[in-house]
């Protein structure tokens, strides 16, 4: 039983180049509607979150460019296109809530991770903020100081036993 557990919140795909391009300011978490043999794709880790994006249309929201490989023993109900456009699924007071923020300047809804809950496909999505060349920097640099510390710490740690 443990064992579905820690499974269920591990990422079966990660967007960490999102932390890197945008300051994220909301996450939602949302169902996906997957067709055919998706999920088994999902589960072996065969998806890929890099440059893909949501936009609110008719009010609904779909994600662009996952790339979801196609499932080797599949059937004939495998999807052809592996980047086609996936609806997703949230209330429609959040995707009205996202659609506001999303149209002001520099917003853009942003995939984070893919994971398992309960037997359901779940995607965290993210309200983020372009960021510009210096604040890139800027947070690199926080990054290293804040590593080099830890590691100060550690040595300090092994040092006094």
């Amino acid at each position: 039983m443990a064992k579905n557990k820690d499974q269920s919140q591990k990422p079966l795909a990660q967007n960490k180049k999102a932390s890197h391009d945008y300051f994220i300011e909301e996450t939602y978490e949302a169902g996906m509607v997957l067709m055919g043999t998706e999920i088994k794709s999902l589960r072996t880790g065969r998806a890929n979150l890099n440059d893909s994006f949501a936009t609110v249309r008719n009010g609904e929201i779909f994600l662009h460019n996952l790339h979801i490989s196609p499932f080797e023993q599949g059937n004939r109900h495998n999807p052809t296109d592996p980047t086609r456009a996936r609806k997703l699924l949230l209330h429609k007071s959040q995707i009205a809530k996202l659609f506001g923020q999303s149209k002001q300047e520099g917003y853009s809804i942003v995939p984070l991770k893919i994971y398992v809950r309960n037997g359901y496909a779940k995607i965290l999505i993210g309200l983020g903020k372009g960021k510009k060349q210096y604040d890139k920097r800027e947070s690199a640099a926080k990054k290293d100081a804040q590593r080099d510390i830890q590691r100060a710490l550690r040595e300090k740690q092994k040092v006094a036993r």
